[in-house]
Parts: structure tokens; sequence; C-alpha cells
């Protein structure tokens, strides 16, 4: 071994190590809570302090949380050592840590009023309002038209979403296109994606729905797409990568809420254009969507009754 190859060695067994040591940083706040009934009262105080207010507690001194606290230095010492960290400077370090990756879940909501009593009611159908009417301001017409003509004439249709909201859209959207005899299927897991976009042949069609336009595997499957000559429709937020990787862009940008505990508001928006994409598709297809949807109808209403549906009497 060169001297060359044993200096990138040990770099590189640096660089792993440092990845492994920030995989092993704790999250210290959730330590904080579980171990709290087994702290001693005065340990408590400070726990208090910390939960209170992630924040001071980072920036402040040894002698101000203690004082804060009501408790002695020495106290805040054994208190972070009560929770497994080497001393007050190894929980700053972590609870630094933990206050870059979740300080909006760490902050409390605005308060917000409700004659029901109901703190959340306001908001949750408030920025559900917000939503619709941000799409139909945002939306283009345009672009929604060359929406539908691309699925009306695609030979399939695939939908790529990934994550919670984003792969529900995605299989709404195939819910919302089979039933107008579109041939269409959604996938939410990124290998799929992938090798569902290897498969792609230029009659065939990609919706790629994506929130934040930033999720780097689904911005793959369709630039993976478009290399084999698919067609690629964006939902998505405006001025992305996903938005500027697709040939059609129906974009919406809504503001969300800060309650961590409600639901995002920007999905009203994007079913909004999925139900938009969806009808102005059936129209294109006209005549064969109507008969699928007629075909659709009949049979579920047998299933329902068990029985097939008895002509109208004279």
């Amino acid at each position: 071994m060169t001297e060359a190859d044993g200096q990138a060695r040990r770099t590189s067994d640096d660089d792993a190590e440092g990845h492994d040591h920030v995989r092993r940083i704790p999250d210290i706040i959730s330590l904080v809570k579980d171990s709290y009934a087994e702290l001693r009262p005065a340990e408590r105080r400070v726990a208090d302090v910390v939960l209170d207010d992630v924040k001071f507690a980072v920036d402040a001194s040894n002698a101000v949380l203690a004082q804060r606290a009501g408790v002695s230095e020495p106290t805040v010492t054994r208190f972070c050592r009560a929770i497994g960290c080497e001393g007050v400077r190894d929980f700053k370090l972590k609870l630094a840590q933990s206050l870059v990756v979740g300080a909006l879940y760490l902050s409390k909501p605005p308060p917000t009023s409700s004659d029901n009593g109901m703190p959340f009611w306001n908001a949750v159908f408030g920025e559900a309002r917000r939503a619709l009417q941000e799409a139909e301001r945002q939306l283009d017409p345009a672009q929604l038209v060359k929406a539908a003509e691309l699925i009306a004439k695609a030979r399939q249709v695939t939908v790529f979403g990934l994550g919670g909201s984003s792969s529900a859209l995605a299989q709404e959207t195939q819910y919302r296109l089979f039933r107008y005899g579109i041939t269409v299927s959604a996938q939410c897991d990124p290998y799929l994606m992938r090798m569902t976009a290897s498969t792609l042949k230029p009659s065939d069609l990609v919706i790629a729905i994506s929130a934040t336009g930033r999720t780097r595997e689904v911005i793959e499957a369709v630039e993976l797409a478009k290399h084999y000559r698919a067609n690629a429709i964006g939902v998505t937020a405006p001025d992305t990568d996903l938005a500027r990787a697709c040939d059609v862009r129906l974009t919406v940008a809504v503001p969300e809420y800060p309650d961590t505990l409600k639901p995002t508001a920007s999905r009203f928006a994007f079913l909004a254009a999925i139900d938009l994409m969806a009808v102005a598709a059936a129209y294109k297809l006209d005549g064969s969507a109507r008969e699928t949807v007629r075909r659709i109808k009949y049979n579920a209403q047998i299933h329902r009754t068990g029985k097939e549906m008895e002509p109208l009497g004279d």
C-alpha cells in the first residue's frame, strides 16, 4: 500500500466514523422526557426549565440555567450525567442538535379562538379554504389543457408520490383516472419508481406529485422516465427542481399554518389540481370516458343491491 493509499484509507475511515457519530447523536429531548420519572426532584427542576424553553437552555450558561431552575451548578451537571451525557458541554451539543432538527415541533402554535371550544376548528377549515383559493388563483389553465391532452393520448400513465401526503395523492390520482378508462398505476416506493421509469416508452406518461418539489427520489425517477422519452406532468410547488424536470407544470404555493398537529393545507390545493386534471382529461376522452363511468356505476349498483337494475316503468 502506498502512502497516498494509506492516507486515502484513513480519510475514508475518518469520514465513516464522522458519519457514524452523526447518526448516533441521540434525541436528547426524548431522553429527558423518558428519564424524567427517574430523576431526583432537583434534577427534575432542571429538566422542567430545559423542556419549557429549549433554546434558552442551549444558549444559557451553567450558572444561569441553575439560577432559573433554583438549583446549584453541580446539580445541573448531575442532571446532564443522569440522562447519559458526559457533562454540561456534551448535553448542550446534543440539545442544540435536537433543536435544529425539531424546533418547529417544540414551539407552541399561535393562540386561536373558536365559539365551539375547539381552537383548531378555524385553523383547519380556514386553511382548507385558503388553499383552494390559492389553487384557483395560481393554477395555469393552459398547463391544465396540456396535461389533459397528454393523459388522453397516453398508452399508460404511472403516478409517482413519496411520503405521507404525496403517496395518498398518488393513489387518489389513480382512482380518479382509471374510472375514465385510462390505464394507470401509482408507485409510492422509490425502487419501484426507478424500475417503472425504466420500462416507459415515448407514448407513456408520468405524473409526479411532491409538495416541496425537492424529493430527490421522485426527481430522479422523472429524469429517468424522460431519458426514455416518456412525458411528465408535475403537481408540485413552483420554481422547484421537480417542476423544471416536467413537461407540464401544475404548481401551487401554499404557506402552511404554524401548527405541526394540523394536516398540511397544501394537499387541498394539490387535490384540486388533480381533480381538475382528471376531469379535463375525461372531457378530452368524452364518449369513451362516459361509457367507462357508466359501466362502473352499473356494476357497482348491482354489487350494492345484489341484483340487476330494473328497467323504468312506462
